[in-house]
C-alpha cells in the first residue's frame, strides 16, 4: 500500500468545507484475457473453481490529486484445466478536496476505487463474454472491509 500522505495537505483553509471527489481521469492501464485451452475450455462441464484477487494502490500527483489503480484478477479452472485468466488494472485520476489530512489515506483508498469499481466491473464481464465464456459479473466489493484488512496486516509489518 503506498503511503498517500505526502501528496499535499487537500483539507482546506476551511474546516467547514464538504469533502469533495472529482474524478478528472479513468483509464485501462493494463487487460490481460488468456484462454489457453481453448476451445477445449469451452465444452459445458462442471462449475469451475473461481479464484478472484483485488488490490488497492494510489500514489499522490500534486496537491489533493491522486492516481488510484484498482487491479482485479480472476482465474477459472476445472480440475487442473485452465480455462480462463483474466487481469485488469484500471486506473481513475482523482482530485479530492474538503477532506481532512487524517481522514485523507482511508478516504482516497475507499472511495475511489468504490467510483471505479463499476466500469472494472463492466470491462471484466465483457472480456470474459468476448472469450466465449458467460460474463464474469462480480460481486460489490466492501472496500472499507478491504482497507481495515489491509491494514491490520500491514501494522504488524510496521513494528
Amino acid at each position: 500500500m503506498t503511503d498517500i500522505n505526502d501528496g499535499g495537505a487537500a483539507a482546506p483553509e476551511d474546516e467547514n468545507a464538504v469533502p469533495g471527489m472529482n474524478i478528472l481521469a479513468q483509464y485501462i492501464k493494463d487487460l490481460s484475457f488468456e484462454n489457453p485451452n481453448a476451445p477445449r475450455s469451452l465444452a459445458q462441464g462442471e462449475q469451475p473453481k473461481l479464484d478472484i484477487a483485488v488490490n488497492v494502490s494510489a500514489q499522490p500527483m500534486g496537491e489533493g490529486q491522486f492516481d488510484v489503480v484498482l487491479s482485479l484478477t480472476a482465474r477459472a479452472e476445472r480440475d487442473d484445466f485452465l480455462m480462463f485468466n483474466v487481469e485488469l488494472v484500471y486506473g481513475g485520476f482523482f482530485r479530492i478536496t474538503g477532506v481532512p489530512q487524517e481522514h485523507l489515506h482511508p478516504f482516497v483508498m475507499i472511495e475511489c476505487p468504490r467510483m471505479l469499481f463499476p466500469f472494472a466491473r463492466q470491462i471484466l464481464a465483457d472480456a470474459t463474454r468476448n472469450g466465449g465464456f458467460p460474463p464474469l459479473m462480480l460481486d460489490p466489493i466492501d472496500f472499507a472491509q478491504l482497507y481495515r484488512q489491509n491494514m491490520s496486516q500491514e501494522a504488524p509489518r510496521a513494528n
